[in-house]
Protein backbone atom coordinates (compact mmCIF):
# COMPACT_ATOMS: atom_id res chain seq x y z
CA UNK A 1 0.00 0.00 0.00
CA UNK A 2 1.11 3.13 -0.87
CA UNK A 3 -0.57 6.42 1.09
CA UNK A 4 0.05 10.60 0.19
CA UNK A 5 -1.40 11.91 3.24
CA UNK A 6 -1.68 15.69 3.17
CA UNK A 7 1.09 16.13 0.68
CA UNK A 8 2.46 19.39 -0.32
CA UNK A 9 5.47 20.39 -2.37
CA UNK A 10 7.70 23.70 -3.08
CA UNK A 11 10.88 23.82 -5.55
CA UNK A 12 11.67 27.08 -4.36
CA UNK A 13 8.60 29.16 -4.38
CA UNK A 14 6.46 27.46 -6.89
CA UNK A 15 3.90 25.03 -5.19
CA UNK A 16 3.77 21.54 -7.61
CA UNK A 17 1.84 19.63 -5.43
CA UNK A 18 -1.34 20.92 -3.59
CA UNK A 19 -2.86 18.37 -1.10
CA UNK A 20 -2.37 15.08 -2.08
CA UNK A 21 -4.42 12.63 0.09
CA UNK A 22 -4.42 9.04 -1.83
CA UNK A 23 -4.12 5.67 -0.74
CA UNK A 24 -2.96 3.41 -3.83
CA UNK A 25 -3.87 -0.24 -2.98
CA UNK A 26 -4.45 -1.74 -6.86
CA UNK A 27 -2.65 -3.79 -8.82
CA UNK A 28 -2.32 -1.11 -11.58
CA UNK A 29 -2.38 2.22 -11.21
CA UNK A 30 -1.83 5.52 -13.96
CA UNK A 31 -0.83 8.64 -13.16
CA UNK A 32 -1.84 11.44 -15.95
CA UNK A 33 -1.34 14.87 -16.73
CA UNK A 34 0.18 17.79 -18.60
CA UNK A 35 3.66 18.60 -18.88
CA UNK A 36 4.14 20.55 -15.13
CA UNK A 37 1.36 19.16 -13.27
CA UNK A 38 3.07 17.44 -10.75
CA UNK A 39 3.11 13.48 -12.22
CA UNK A 40 6.93 13.31 -11.71
CA UNK A 41 7.47 14.91 -8.51
CA UNK A 42 4.34 12.53 -7.39
CA UNK A 43 6.07 9.26 -7.98
CA UNK A 44 9.38 10.35 -7.10
CA UNK A 45 8.03 10.72 -3.86
CA UNK A 46 6.85 6.78 -3.65
CA UNK A 47 10.66 6.02 -2.76
CA UNK A 48 11.91 9.10 -1.23
CA UNK A 49 14.30 10.43 -4.33
CA UNK A 50 11.78 13.37 -3.50
CA UNK A 51 10.66 14.41 -0.07
CA UNK A 52 7.36 16.36 0.55
CA UNK A 53 7.74 19.86 2.19
CA UNK A 54 4.47 19.49 4.10
CA UNK A 55 2.86 16.07 4.76
CA UNK A 56 3.78 12.34 4.31
CA UNK A 57 4.13 9.50 2.18
CA UNK A 58 3.97 5.86 3.56
CA UNK A 59 5.24 2.71 1.76
CA UNK A 60 3.70 -0.71 2.98
CA UNK A 61 3.43 1.63 6.38
CA UNK A 62 7.17 3.04 5.93
CA UNK A 63 7.61 7.27 6.38
CA UNK A 64 10.03 7.55 2.61
CA UNK A 65 11.37 10.66 4.75
CA UNK A 66 12.25 9.09 7.70
CA UNK A 67 12.84 5.28 6.67
CA UNK A 68 14.14 5.58 2.99
CA UNK A 69 16.88 2.86 2.92
CA UNK A 70 14.06 0.91 3.94
CA UNK A 71 11.31 2.18 1.15
CA UNK A 72 14.44 1.81 -1.36
CA UNK A 73 14.16 -1.64 -1.22
CA UNK A 74 10.52 -2.31 -1.52
CA UNK A 75 10.03 0.24 -4.09
CA UNK A 76 12.12 0.37 -7.69
CA UNK A 77 12.28 2.64 -10.73
CA UNK A 78 11.80 2.36 -14.27
CA UNK A 79 12.68 5.67 -16.29
CA UNK A 80 11.89 6.73 -19.82
CA UNK A 81 15.58 6.22 -20.99
CA UNK A 82 17.07 3.14 -20.52
CA UNK A 83 20.19 4.00 -21.04
CA UNK A 84 20.71 6.26 -18.09
CA UNK A 85 20.26 2.79 -15.88
CA UNK A 86 22.33 0.47 -18.11
CA UNK A 87 25.86 0.47 -16.38
CA UNK A 88 28.01 -2.21 -17.15
CA UNK A 89 29.39 -3.89 -20.22
CA UNK A 90 27.19 -6.52 -21.09
CA UNK A 91 23.56 -7.61 -20.88
CA UNK A 92 24.40 -10.19 -18.00
CA UNK A 93 26.51 -8.40 -16.48
CA UNK A 94 24.10 -5.45 -15.95
CA UNK A 95 21.25 -7.36 -14.18
CA UNK A 96 23.93 -9.19 -12.05
CA UNK A 97 25.50 -5.48 -11.03
CA UNK A 98 21.51 -4.79 -9.37
CA UNK A 99 22.16 -7.60 -6.75
CA UNK A 100 25.49 -6.21 -5.75
CA UNK A 101 24.48 -5.30 -2.23
CA UNK A 102 22.45 -8.78 -1.75
CA UNK A 103 25.26 -10.66 -1.16
CA UNK A 104 23.83 -13.59 -2.82
CA UNK A 105 26.07 -16.81 -3.34
CA UNK A 106 27.21 -16.96 -6.85
CA UNK A 107 24.80 -19.85 -8.28
CA UNK A 108 21.92 -18.39 -6.89
CA UNK A 109 22.61 -14.99 -7.97
CA UNK A 110 23.44 -16.46 -11.69
CA UNK A 111 20.23 -18.30 -10.82
CA UNK A 112 18.22 -15.17 -10.30
CA UNK A 113 19.80 -12.91 -13.35
CA UNK A 114 18.97 -15.90 -15.79
CA UNK A 115 15.63 -15.75 -14.90
CA UNK A 116 15.13 -11.86 -14.65
CA UNK A 117 16.66 -12.29 -18.62
CA UNK A 118 14.13 -14.75 -19.78
CA UNK A 119 11.45 -12.71 -18.06
CA UNK A 120 11.18 -10.09 -19.80
CA UNK A 121 11.92 -12.09 -23.06
CA UNK A 122 15.71 -11.37 -23.67
CA UNK A 123 17.79 -14.35 -22.17
CA UNK A 124 19.36 -15.07 -25.21
CA UNK A 125 21.02 -11.96 -25.46
CA UNK A 126 23.10 -12.68 -21.83
CA UNK A 127 26.33 -12.13 -23.30
CA UNK A 128 25.77 -9.23 -25.72
CA UNK A 129 27.18 -5.72 -25.45
CA UNK A 130 24.19 -3.73 -23.52
CA UNK A 131 24.75 -0.56 -25.55
CA UNK A 132 24.55 -2.29 -28.75
CA UNK A 133 21.16 -2.93 -28.61
CA UNK A 134 17.99 -2.21 -29.87
CA UNK A 135 16.18 0.69 -27.70
CA UNK A 136 12.97 -2.01 -27.47
CA UNK A 137 16.24 -4.43 -26.10
CA UNK A 138 17.41 -1.37 -23.93
CA UNK A 139 14.16 -1.20 -22.30
CA UNK A 140 13.73 -4.55 -21.12
CA UNK A 141 17.28 -5.19 -20.31
CA UNK A 142 16.67 -1.91 -17.61
CA UNK A 143 13.32 -3.95 -16.52
CA UNK A 144 15.37 -6.89 -16.31
CA UNK A 145 17.93 -5.07 -14.19
CA UNK A 146 15.07 -3.63 -11.71
CA UNK A 147 12.61 -6.94 -11.34
CA UNK A 148 15.57 -9.49 -10.58
CA UNK A 149 16.00 -7.61 -6.97
CA UNK A 150 12.33 -8.40 -6.63
CA UNK A 151 10.65 -5.29 -5.33
CA UNK A 152 7.18 -5.22 -4.14
CA UNK A 153 6.21 -1.90 -6.34
CA UNK A 154 7.59 -0.87 -9.92
CA UNK A 155 7.25 2.54 -10.55
CA UNK A 156 7.09 3.57 -14.43
CA UNK A 157 8.22 7.12 -15.40
CA UNK A 158 6.94 7.40 -19.18
CA UNK A 159 8.63 4.14 -20.12
CA UNK A 160 7.11 4.13 -23.77
CA UNK A 161 8.10 7.21 -24.70
CA UNK A 162 11.20 6.02 -26.74
CA UNK A 163 9.71 3.12 -27.98
CA UNK A 164 7.89 2.20 -31.42
CA UNK A 165 4.74 0.63 -31.12
CA UNK A 166 5.79 -2.70 -31.26
CA UNK A 167 8.31 -2.62 -28.74
CA UNK A 168 6.07 -0.39 -27.03
CA UNK A 169 3.29 -3.94 -26.92
CA UNK A 170 6.26 -6.44 -25.69
CA UNK A 171 7.13 -3.49 -22.45
CA UNK A 172 3.34 -3.70 -21.80
CA UNK A 173 2.28 -7.40 -21.65
CA UNK A 174 5.41 -7.42 -19.80
CA UNK A 175 3.86 -4.80 -17.22
CA UNK A 176 0.66 -6.21 -17.59
CA UNK A 177 1.44 -10.04 -16.53
CA UNK A 178 3.88 -8.91 -13.25
CA UNK A 179 2.73 -9.87 -9.68
CA UNK A 180 3.80 -6.54 -8.53
CA UNK A 181 1.99 -3.25 -8.58
CA UNK A 182 2.94 -0.83 -10.96
CA UNK A 183 2.44 2.92 -10.76
CA UNK A 184 2.57 3.96 -14.46
CA UNK A 185 2.93 7.41 -15.75
CA UNK A 186 2.57 7.86 -19.34
CA UNK A 187 0.77 10.96 -21.81
CA UNK A 188 -0.02 7.66 -24.13
CA UNK A 189 -3.53 7.37 -23.24
CA UNK A 190 -4.35 4.41 -24.95
CA UNK A 191 -1.91 2.55 -22.81
CA UNK A 192 -3.96 3.03 -19.77
CA UNK A 193 -8.09 2.76 -20.76
CA UNK A 194 -8.73 -0.75 -19.31
CA UNK A 195 -6.52 0.04 -16.09
CA UNK A 196 -8.25 -0.23 -12.72
CA UNK A 197 -7.51 3.22 -11.89
CA UNK A 198 -6.21 6.53 -13.03
CA UNK A 199 -5.48 9.33 -11.70
CA UNK A 200 -5.43 12.54 -13.29
CA UNK A 201 -2.93 15.29 -11.87
CA UNK A 202 -3.80 19.31 -13.32
CA UNK A 203 -1.79 22.51 -11.48
CA UNK A 204 -0.53 20.24 -9.08
CA UNK A 205 -4.13 18.57 -7.55
CA UNK A 206 -5.62 15.48 -8.16
CA UNK A 207 -8.68 16.36 -10.16
CA UNK A 208 -10.12 13.16 -11.32
CA UNK A 209 -9.15 9.36 -9.45
CA UNK A 210 -11.57 6.73 -11.21
CA UNK A 211 -11.54 3.87 -13.69
CA UNK A 212 -9.05 4.00 -17.34
CA UNK A 213 -11.75 5.12 -19.46
CA UNK A 214 -13.55 7.51 -17.32
CA UNK A 215 -10.33 9.06 -16.12
CA UNK A 216 -9.27 9.48 -19.58
CA UNK A 217 -12.17 11.20 -20.68
CA UNK A 218 -12.21 13.36 -17.68
CA UNK A 219 -8.05 14.83 -18.97
CA UNK A 220 -9.59 15.00 -22.34
CA UNK A 221 -12.45 17.32 -21.50
CA UNK A 222 -10.05 19.11 -19.32
CA UNK A 223 -8.03 20.16 -22.18
CA UNK A 224 -10.88 20.05 -25.41
CA UNK A 225 -9.62 23.62 -26.16
CA UNK A 226 -6.04 23.45 -25.85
Amino acid sequence: MIEFDGVRHWFGDRLVLQDISLTLEDRRVAIIGANGSGKSTLIRMINGLVVPSQGRVLVHGRDTAAQGREVRRLVSFLFSDPDAQIVMPTVQEDVAFSLRRHRLPAAEAAQRVAGALELVGIGDLAEQPAHALSSGQKQLLAAAAILVTEPSILVCDEPTTLLDLSNTRRLMRLIDGLPQQVVLVTHDLSLIRSWERVIVLDGGRVVCDGPGDASVAAYLRLHEED
